[in-house]
């Protein structure tokens, strides 16, 4: 289900954010982020995209940044018996 510029909008005032701090927090130009709470850029119709719905709910979740998945434990050599 697309993220409508309402909701958009929403998210970002729902956090706070000004625009040019919710730009910052997406890694987006200011500009972006007006076209995507007015839903269009130079009057043809502008969806935010997915990987910037994800950020939303991330960031509206908590968290800041994201390094990768943990990196595995090693598990304990066993013994050699002699």
């Amino acid at each position: 289900m697309a993220m409508k510029p309402a909701d958009f909008k929403r998210w970002r005032k729902g956090l706070g954010l000004s625009q040019k701090e919710a730009a910052e927090m997406l890694g987006l130009k200011r500009r972006m982020v007006q076209y995507y709470e007015k839903g269009q850029r130079d009057g043809k119709k502008v969806g935010v995209p997915k990987i910037v719905r994800l950020a939303c709910y991330a960031l509206a979740d908590g968290v800041a940044d994201y390094g990768g998945p943990p990196k595995p434990k090693r598990a304990a050599k066993p013994e050699k018996r002699v």
